[in-house]
């Protein structure tokens, strides 16, 4: 199969021909475009990443991270790179980190594993920056041919060797000239772009599911209304929300070669879209235009360029309209920690939805500080945990269903591994009760049935659950009302088949505080249910 060189080459075609002198007919279309072009111009302005980042060589398919601070791309037949003067229109990885100021460091080659003897591309940086999707697939690092494979972050800041994903029947999909992909910031949904059609370049835009194995279910077409019978959708872009996919296409109604369009995701069949919008000059030209993405907060799209550049193409931004951005989102960052020790862990991370219970996405905390950042959609209860072995997760909760919608935010919140030790305490921050009552309320069973899952791959473990409440109200009310809170935590856990002799309840009312009784914070701090290992 060809790759992505190939289509470079036929771009280059492309644009030759529309190069040429219009027909008598075309003149009126191309003034009206150059008109929409113009006039677009004053409002949105196309602001150039500057000399650190592109050259006089062409620089291709930016890969923005949740954040905005770290920017992936190809430049192509650099004297850097691995298989320059080897293959034609040699295409490697380079990357660059944005300064405080909003300037960016001068751009380096990432280098071997990544790099290699083929063409090179990231197609996706995960929230956490820990992970890159790329170009090829890989066994061990070894190419074994069309795909994509994943690559993480060492403890000493080098990228591992890439692996392959496991994408059922992949080669009946992919059969002709070009193909590529990206992920959703859950790092659960795959979107490919390829052709069944031997030899051909019309794609499709495809979307495949992580599987409990970690393989990946058979490619799916996103549907009519995105896949047009003889047009080329490609590079899709699925913005932090999960809902508005960015790709680009030469159907019609475009300004000229392929354009940037958006659409919306209706259901969860992946399937029903509305209909694709073109995002107009001066995003799209009578070029071909494609390689369209953004960062989490949705306000600035980065991509390709080939106006007023300092070679072939140039990496770009645009700051995007209302009506183009996706929805917001919150950006969730911070660290994992041994709870007892306070050191960083590497671990992974989970979150899911409540009450369901459904996992929502995963991540990595990084091996070195134990950083993490995941991108969460709004109109969700969410349980974020951390899960290493020999630790059992204080959960976290973020009730973002309860927030109005005030636009992208970002928001800071550590998670702690306890060691499943003697001693131990884990604070249960995912058990849940109405005001003044003790019936737990059906969030809750998520984080208990962890509880239970401890206690049966652990059946030495013995342990005290309790209760606490802040001081408000008297000491009688409020060791009653804790006391039976602790045993309704007991009851349930005794329902799902533990041994009575393995846990005990106990209220401790206002009497063992972890902070002072002075701020909402602070109360909120003692208002918990936590156990205790007493054996194990």
């Amino acid at each position: 199969m060809k790759n992505l060189t190939c289509f470079l080459v036929l771009f280059a075609c492309m644009h030759y021909a529309m190069a040429q002198p219009p027909s008598l007919a075309d003149t009126g279309a191309l003034k009206e475009q150059k008109e929409k072009i113009i006039t677009a111009s004053t409002i949105i302005k196309i602001e150039n990443l500057g000399a650190d980042i592109n050259t006089k060589y062409s620089e291709l398919r930016p890969t923005i991270s949740a954040d905005g601070n770290l920017l992936f791309f190809i430049v192509e037949n650099h004297p850097k790179n691995t298989n320059y003067r080897i293959i034609r229109n040699s295409q490697d990885i380079w990357y660059s980190f944005r300064n405080e100021d909003g300037t960016w460091t001068p751009a380096e080659h990432l280098g071997w594993p990544l790099n290699t003897y083929y063409y090179n591309a990231v197609f996706w940086v995960s929230p956490d920056n820990n992970r890159i999707l790329v170009r090829n697939a890989y066994i061990n690092g070894d190419y074994v041919g069309n795909g994509v494979s994943m690559s993480s972050l060492k403890a000493d800041g080098t990228w591992s060797k890439p692996e392959m994903l496991k994408i059922k029947n992949y080669q009946k999909y992919d059969r002709g000239h070009q193909y590529g992909a990206t992920m959703a910031h859950d790092a659960k949904t795959l979107l490919l772009y390829m052709t069944e059609q031997k030899d051909g370049y019309d794609n499709d835009i495809y979307v495949c599911f992580l599987q409990r194995d970690g393989t990946w279910t058979e490619p799916r077409s996103l549907g009519k209304k995105i896949n047009l019978p003889n047009y080329d959708e490609m590079t899709p872009y699925l913005a932090a929300d999960g809902v508005t996919l960015y790709f680009s296409s030469n159907r019609p109604g475009g300004l000229g070669d392929n354009d940037i369009w958006m659409t919306k995701r209706l259901d969860s069949t992946w399937t029903k879209w509305t209909d694709p919008v073109n995002l107009g000059a001066p995003i799209n030209t009578p070029d071909w235009d494609a390689f369209f993405t953004l960062d989490a907060g949705g306000e600035y799209a980065y991509m390709t360029n080939s106006t007023d550049t300092y070679g072939e193409s140039d990496i770009v931004r645009v700051k995007l309209l209302e009506k183009e951005k996706p929805d917001p989102v919150v950006l969730v960052s911070g660290n994992v920690y041994n709870k007892k020790t306070l050191k960083p862990l590497s671990a992974s991370l989970v979150y899911e939805t409540l009450p369901d219970g459904v996992e929502a996405g995963n991540g990595f905390s990084n091996a070195e500080d134990g950083s993490f950042k995941i991108v969460l959609p709004y109109d969700q209860n969410y349980l974020i945990r951390a899960t290493a072995d020999h630790f059992f997760a204080q959960s976290e909760n973020l009730n973002l269903d309860s927030l109005i919608k005030v636009g992208y935010k970002e928001i800071h919140k550590d998670l702690y591994l306890v060691p499943i030790e003697i001693g131990q305490v884990v604070r249960l921050n995912n058990v849940f009760f109405d005001f003044d009552k003790w019936d737990l309320r059906s969030e809750s069973f998520v984080e208990l049935d962890r509880v239970v899952k401890l206690l049966n791959e652990n059946p030495a473990i013995e342990i005290e659950m309790s209760a606490h409440t802040d001081s408000y109200g008297s000491d009688d009310y409020n060791f009653k009302l804790s006391d039976n809170r602790a045993r309704s935590v007991m009851e349930y856990i005794i329902s799902k088949g533990i041994a009575p002799n393995r846990i005990k309840s106990q209220g401790y009312g206002e009497t063992k505080p972890v902070a002072p009784n002075d701020t909402p914070e602070n109360r909120q701090l003692n208002r918990r249910v936590e156990f205790t290992i007493l054996k194990n």
